[in-house]
């Protein structure tokens, strides 16, 4: 079909409230959007990963992603919603005479809120993954980025945790493809130890001595990759993989590898062999479950992920786990032998809680997920001190208690309600509905909600052909989605059960 010329208009008719038109105004490509009764004219990819705004749906005054639901405001631009931060280019639009017209001039973004920028006195953020990077752009975005000290201790600019095990591994991506940039007036401050927190002076210590004041504390500290216990994990050829540093040292080892074992069939252990696959190495994948993806997708899905990976050449063995590594061998808990040159271990992670449990903080106990408890403002039992991302335990208001869920964008969006319930613009508790995604060769999975297992479930489509939605049942309800080929579907499960 022809690119409609959005310079020469089209009929006022044809687009109707809420529907959304891809078309060009002299070479630049864009969308339109008809909300209010008023047109807008945005630039048509979605600014975090390029995903064509058009597949995507208008909800609540936003026009979304269908490949990772960022969220932009449809009469600005502004990135609302992560996992973009970028705004979209937005563009003069003329209606009249039963025509609507594009002029190529760019209109200036504007933030969406226009209240009075309150006092928060100074917010010290530990931890600047996800939720802590989230939540200090958010603030800086609104004026008070020089309240805000951002505490790193990985010696890193903040980047995009997610192409670790996908873009940046694979070699997709390069760190200029995964870097963030710093948020205008935050004080960051980077390889800082933070080692105690002096609630009653509201004070952070480090690990050089030196003490950092706080009115609010925000911890975000995220998780830490679970280390494998088979006989020879403690080589240099065994890695875990979080950080970019970890990524790093695992492209360093692949250079001069052929053949790599992974240990674990979680969603990123198995995007670590497909990365790995991309870069020429055979791949082994060992887990002690009987199908990958089991757990959380239901074996059907699980099976058809396997399929593909076996069909770029991965190897599985189920049902088994590594007994003893020597650098050369890896042998079995039934005696079979593999051959290797390294081993990449992704069998989860846990909280880094260390810090709030030496604080004297309330943690939720194993049920819960573990994590530091929060209530619904994602406050911890001290009031001035918040925990969000990986660490926290929040209550979900569809299911009826806390969960913990460790997600990119669950952290990002925690830290971004967080920051506007800082600036006095969130009067609700926080309720976002989880959702993240895995990729896998041309494969991607998309899920929404959440479910303590997956085996109340119900599938539609063919799982094989990759063209699916599973539902998931808890408490009587659907409470979590998981598609492959039906985008829109996805994005519209999650703004349903958002409204719910």
């Amino acid at each position: 079909m022809a690119t409609r010329d959005l310079s020469s208009g089209i009929a006022s008719a044809d687009l109707g409230e809420g529907q959304i038109i891809a078309g060009q105004a002299d070479g630049i490509d864009m969308v339109l959007v008809r909300h209010d009764g008023r047109v807008c004219a945005l630039s048509a990819l979605c600014t975090h990963l390029k995903a064509p705004l058009a597949d995507g749906i208008v909800a609540d005054g936003t026009i979304r992603c269908p490949w990772h639901h960022a969220r932009f405001n449809i009469k600005t631009g502004e990135a609302v919603g992560a996992p973009a931060f970028e705004p979209l280019d937005s563009f003069e639009v003329v209606e009249e005479d039963g025509r609507v017209r594009v002029k190529t001039t760019p209109v200036p973004n504007e933030t969406t809120s226009h209240t009075p920028i309150p006092d928060i006195g100074n917010v010290v953020i530990v931890g600047a993954g996800g939720a802590g990077y989230a939540c200090a752009e958010m603030l800086a975005r609104h004026g008070v980025g020089s309240s805000v000290t951002l505490i790193e201790d990985e010696g890193e600019e903040p980047y995009d945790r997610t192409f670790c095990s996908k873009q940046y591994l694979a070699g997709k991506a390069d760190r200029d493809g995964m870097a963030l940039s710093v948020p205008e007036g935050v004080v960051m401050r980077t390889r800082a130890h933070v080692i105690a927190i002096n609630r009653e002076d509201k004070t952070v210590g480090f690990e050089d001595g030196a003490t950092l004041p706080y009115d609010t504390l925000v911890l975000a500290t995220g998780a830490a990759p679970i280390a494998p216990d088979f006989y020879g994990a403690d080589r240099d050829d065994v890695h875990v993989l979080r950080t970019v540093a970890d990524a790093d040292r695992l492209i360093a080892a692949s250079v001069q590898a052929k053949r790599a074992i992974v240990v674990g069939s979680s969603y990123v252990g198995l995007e670590v062999a497909a990365s790995l696959v991309g870069r020429r190495l055979e791949v082994s994948v060992i887990s002690d479950s009987d199908v990958p993806l089991k757990k959380t997708a239901g074996a059907e899905v699980g099976a058809m992920v396997r399929d593909l990976h076996e069909a770029n050449g991965v190897t599985f063995h189920d049902a088994r786990r590594i007994a003893r590594w020597d650098g050369r061998t890896a042998i079995l808990n039934d005696g079979t032998r593999i051959d290797a040159d390294l081993v990449v271990a992704g069998i989860g992670a846990k909280p880094r809680v260390d810090l709030a449990a030496l604080a004297g903080l309330v943690l939720a106990d194993k049920a819960e997920g573990g994590g530091v408890r929060v209530d619904d403002h994602l406050r911890t039992s001290d009031r001035a001190i918040h925990a969000i991302g990986d660490i926290a335990s929040v209550p979900d208001r569809r299911l009826g208690h806390s969960i913990r869920v460790e997600h990119w964008v669950v952290a990002q969006r925690m830290g971004q309600w967080l920051a506007r319930y800082l600036l006095g613009q969130a009067t609700y508790g926080y309720d976002a509905v989880p959702f993240f995604w895995s990729g896998h060769y041309d494969l991607s999975l998309r899920y929404v909600g959440h479910v303590a297992s997956p085996d109340n479930r119900t599938i539609n489509g063919d799982v094989a052909a990759q063209d699916m939605a599973v539902r998931f049942m808890e408490a009587g309800h659907e409470q979590a989605l998981l598609t492959a080929g039906r985008d829109k579907l996805s994005l519209k499960r999650e703004h349903e059960w958002e409204r719910r």
